[in-house]
């Protein structure tokens, strides 16, 4: 069996639109229509080193929820390690990128039904060494949509402007989705962009609301991000993080601030307010007090008596190097990524393409 001509690729029109929850619920919706899929990042610029090979995040996500076949380097073929940009201005070999890039997409596309191709940022992320997105998704013969944020008037300049390089390139756009579309603007949002889009020839092919579960960071990835000890709570990790307390004030104060998916901040010498939190969690103790988890700053360890009463109890409490407020700022600017563990957001992310996408006018686009 050779190659399908359902080659889509997903690209935004800025960082952090929402371009991998896309690409991830869409091949959900895929494989539940055809079964035998396949996934590609030609270029990637964060990547993991598995058995001595660069495989890109997103690559390693959607092999690890959906158990993809094929192997993982095809997957990802381009890394952009520190230092590759300089190198390819020097000694540019196009050639060798474009052979490289079309002979592991032959090798993933090689007998699936669909193939969604994910891009790099927006359409020229990559022109620096002659693989843009719109280059690619040229190379590949895919069809593009365009993925933005909510809004009326920046999505819809921002997506003319993307179009325009895909265009130039000779590349088909399938439609655009406009993502993260705050809840109280919905009902708004949804009927206007869509007829501005229209207006400008552009289908829209999903308007998607803004979704907490997947704005709010957890706790596992906290611990990730901020290289963090993690003390006790493991079975807690997937606990979500609504907003955050500096614990800096008495402890009969900061319970005024405590509650469900609050994550408390405060030095580890400073027992008396992680006590007062950890109550929260005790047997008949109202949920009002509860907490999602606390880091613990300027790697201060709890006195042992007190980690005694604290390490059976369900919270996460992790303990980074950081004095407070670098802590606190790290976690407040922390752009949250999907991860293969959070089930809960991944789940969202699926229900949410399938419900807010229009799957089937995707599918006869490609025809």
């Amino acid at each position: 069996m050779g190659q399908s001509n359902r080659n889509i690729f997903v690209a935004a029109t800025r960082q952090n639109d929402g371009k991998t929850m896309v690409a991830l619920g869409l091949l959900r919706s895929l494989l539940n229509r055809f079964g035998n899929v396949g996934y590609i990042k030609p270029v990637g610029q964060q990547f993991h080193l598995i058995d001595g090979e660069q495989i890109d995040k997103d690559v390693v996500l959607m092999q690890a929820v959906y158990k993809l076949s094929g192997n993982l380097k095809d997957m990802s073929p381009i890394a952009v390690p520190p230092g590759f940009t300089e190198t390819y201005i020097m000694h540019p070999d196009r050639d060798a990128l474009q052979q490289k890039v079309s002979a592991s997409f032959n090798r993933v596309a090689e007998g699936k039904e669909a193939v969604v191709i994910e891009g790099t940022g927006h359409a020229g992320v990559g022109a620096v060494f002659d693989m843009s997105n719109a280059e690619v998704a040229r190379l590949l013969g895919a069809s593009v949509i365009l993925v933005s944020c909510g809004g009326i008037g920046r999505p819809i300049d921002e997506i003319m402007l993307n179009k325009s390089m895909f265009d130039a390139k000779g590349v088909k756009v399938l439609g655009a989705i406009i993502n993260k579309v705050r809840a109280d603007k919905f009902d708004k949002v949804a009927p206007v962009v869509s007829r501005g889009l229209a207006n400008q020839g552009i289908e829209v092919l999903g308007v998607v609301p803004h979704n907490e579960v997947l704005a709010d960071p957890t706790l596992q990835e906290l611990l990730e991000e901020t290289n963090g000890e993690l003390l006790c709570g493991k079975g807690a990790l997937d606990n979500t993080v609504s907003r955050i307390v500096v614990g800096a004030m008495p402890p009969h104060e900061v319970l005024d601030y405590l509650g469900p998916g609050t994550l408390l901040i405060t030095p580890g010498n400073r027992e008396d307010i992680i006590l007062a939190a950890m109550s929260g969690s005790l047997p008949g103790v109202t949920q009002n007090f509860c907490v999602a988890g606390i880091l613990l700053t300027c790697g201060i360890m709890p006195h042992k008596n007190v980690m005694r009463l604290i390490k059976d109890l369900p919270i996460p409490i992790i303990l980074v190097k950081e004095d407070t407020f670098s802590a606190a700022s790290k976690v407040d600017n922390l752009i949250v990524k999907i991860r293969p563990h959070a089930q809960k957001k991944i789940h969202e992310i699926e229900h949410l393409v399938e419900q807010y996408v229009d799957i089937g006018k995707i599918l006869d686009l490609l025809k």
